[in-house]
């Protein structure tokens, strides 16, 4: 598998929620219902320990067409944040994202906003950042922030876009421990 591209010392890492941090369930806005992907904690306390900003971007359309309200998506981060770390604190910043794919939107996902608006408060430059994430749509987001890109591919979803994520140039990887593991060793 080739190496990310030419190494920076990471300072911040954009990630997408589902997917990438925990297993994908449609709409999910249930507290109860997130559940870690493997080694995602690992390598977030990894990210910590190295004083890395840790960002939250999702897309919830669920929000836009009313199956359930913003309390509970920021329900499910909260949870997702106390399995990270039971102390908190664990993203900087979160972006939901609550618009349907047919409307007009700022934020929403393959937008860069976010991510620039978050770079420029941080005093950071794109090549200090990494954006992680599993659809196309992630990656157009991160490729158009002109940060670091990486797609998160557990083997059950390597077929997901193989051709988007070709065509863009996103390095594959099974898992967010497997990107940071390769991201540390690039430095050596």
């Amino acid at each position: 598998m080739p190496h990310p591209p030419a190494f920076q010392p990471p300072r911040a890492v954009f990630f997408d929620r589902d997917g990438t941090l925990i297993e994908h369930v449609p709409y999910l806005h249930e507290p109860e219902g997130v559940v870690l992907l493997p080694g995602v904690r690992e390598a977030v306390a990894g990210l910590q320990a190295a004083g890395v900003k840790l960002f939250l971007f999702t897309n919830q359309s669920g929000i836009g067409r009313g199956m359930f309200p913003l309390s509970a998506a920021e329900a499910v981060n909260r949870r997702l944040e106390a399995l990270l770390d039971p102390a908190g604190g664990v993203f900087t910043a979160t972006c939901i994202a609550p618009e349907r794919p047919d409307e007009p939107s700022l934020y929403r996902k393959p937008s860069p906003r976010f991510i620039l608006e978050m770079l420029a408060a941080q005093k950071m430059v794109p090549e200090q950042a990494w954006m992680l994430g599993d659809s196309a749509v992630d990656w157009e987001a991160g490729r158009a922030a002109g940060v670091h890109t990486a797609a998160i591919v557990p083997e059950s979803a390597a077929a997901k876009e193989p051709l988007r994520r070709e065509e863009l140039g996103v390095v594959p990887y099974a898992g967010v421990l497997e990107w940071w593991n390769r991201v540390q060793g690039a430095k050596s």
